[in-house]
């Protein structure tokens, strides 16, 4: 008996399964509020401000009404972040002089800087980014300024941007800072160009009003000066000339003079 109860069991189970479930589901009203909600969503925005670390971007946010219509659009400035790897910067700084660099640009400085903290490391002398190479570097703010600068300040400097709520590094840059003296190199490259070079760097610069025009009168004066000269040259060549064939030509009488008087 228990074995027949089993096998009709067995039998009834594929049939249960097989059977059509039937739902039924009562009707949905939605409120006549819902109905005429206007709902506020972003409709357009700009990439990131950077391509490394904390920026901001701008956002476009209109109301959008049940029909589809756009009202009351408005501008917003987010932030955003990007790649946490910045990679390495390089500089060359004259010693004794003034120089500064920083973690963070200008935008997140002005608007929120607050929510983040820097961490320095040095590698003192070396333009390196192996990170078993570094120091800890006390500075206590994003920003590094020198004034004077010395040649113990050459290195490559790493900055950690943190999230103060979470401690999560969101950048990491690398500055690289040569030192170098001035009695053994001359920087003020503009002074060691050319005039058409000179020219050619205010006319792309579109600076061209008033330094173009005293080198233009520099450039004519001493155009002039050379000419003068070539010619104050000339006519000393010429003089000379005349000189040397008025001499000759005396040469040569006496001694036609002589060889008549012989005869």
């Amino acid at each position: 008996m228990k074995t027949l109860r089993n096998s009709l069991i067995l039998r009834i189970l594929p049939c249960a399964f097989c059977l059509p479930l039937v739902v039924s589901f009562e009707a949905v009203t939605i409120p006549a509020e819902l109905k005429s909600a206007v709902v506020k969503v972003i409709v357009n925005t700009t990439s990131c401000s950077v391509t490394c670390g904390p920026g901001f971007k701008l956002e476009e946010l209109c109301e959008i009404t049940p029909a589809g219509e756009r009202r009351n659009c408005t501008l917003r400035r987010s932030d955003c972040l990007a790649d946490w790897l910045c990679g390495l910067l390089h500089f060359t700084v004259p010693v004794g002089s003034s120089f500064r660099f920083s973690c963070l640009t200008s935008d997140v400085i002005n608007f929120g800087s607050r929510a983040y903290s820097c961490t320095w490391k040095l590698a003192q002398g070396l333009i390196t980014t192996n990170d078993m190479l570094f120091r800890p570097f006390k500075n206590p703010s994003c920003v590094i300024r020198f004034s004077p600068t010395r040649e113990s300040d050459a290195g490559t400097y790493q900055c950690d941007v943190q999230v103060l709520k979470t401690s999560r590094i969101i950048k990491r840059v690398y500055f690289g800072v040569r030192m170098i003296r001035n009695d053994l190199v001359d920087l003020n490259f503009q002074k060691f160009l050319t005039w058409e070079q000179k020219l050619a760097a205010n006319e792309a610069e579109g600076n061209t009003a008033n330094s173009t025009r005293e080198e233009m009168q520099e450039q004519q004066h001493f155009w002039q000066r050379r000419l003068f000269y070539e010619c104050l040259v000339g006519v000393g060549s010429g003089v000379l000339g005349v000189v040397l064939v008025t001499v000759a030509l005396c040469c040569l009488r006496r001694i036609l003079a002589r060889r008549a008087a012989e005869k």
